[in-house]
């Protein structure tokens, strides 16, 4: 089930604590275009195909990303990209936008999209795994 553009950035904004929609757009924007460089194939459309359209079109469009970034490396770069940001307020965007993210996908394609990623991206999606 595709979640509508309002619904998705509802919960950005709610779980971000954000004062405007447009924050938490900037901040779904910068997260989804870094998150799309790291995941690839049938993963990366069935997560597209759950997002806006809008989102959508950001993830499968990515930046480019030389390699895999570490989850500390992913905060950095999103700090790099929100004007103003701190590596703590980006912490803040990476969560807000990588926990609605997990809900939209749901637990089966969460764990196919952690496989593609570097150990330690569960705490940013806020869903720590056992180890």
């Amino acid at each position: 089930m595709t979640l509508r553009r309002e619904a998705f950035l509802d919960h950005v904004k709610e779980r971000g604590r954000y004062g405007t929609e447009e924050e938490a757009e900037r901040a779904a924007r910068v997260v989804l275009a870094l998150l799309g460089a790291h995941l690839v194939g049938e993963v990366r459309a069935r997560l597209a195909a759950r997002l806006p359209e809008e989102f959508a079109l950001i993830l499968l469009n990515p930046l480019q990303s030389a390699e895999p970034l570490s989850p500390e490396r992913f905060v950095r770069a999103t700090a790099a990209w929100i004007e103003g940001a701190t590596e703590q307020t980006a912490t803040w965007d990476v969560s807000a936008v990588l926990s609605t993210v997990a809900d939209t996908a749901g637990d089966d394609l969460l764990k196919e999209i952690l496989l593609q990623l570097p150990a330690d991206y569960d705490l940013l999606f806020g869903r720590p795994q056992p180890t």
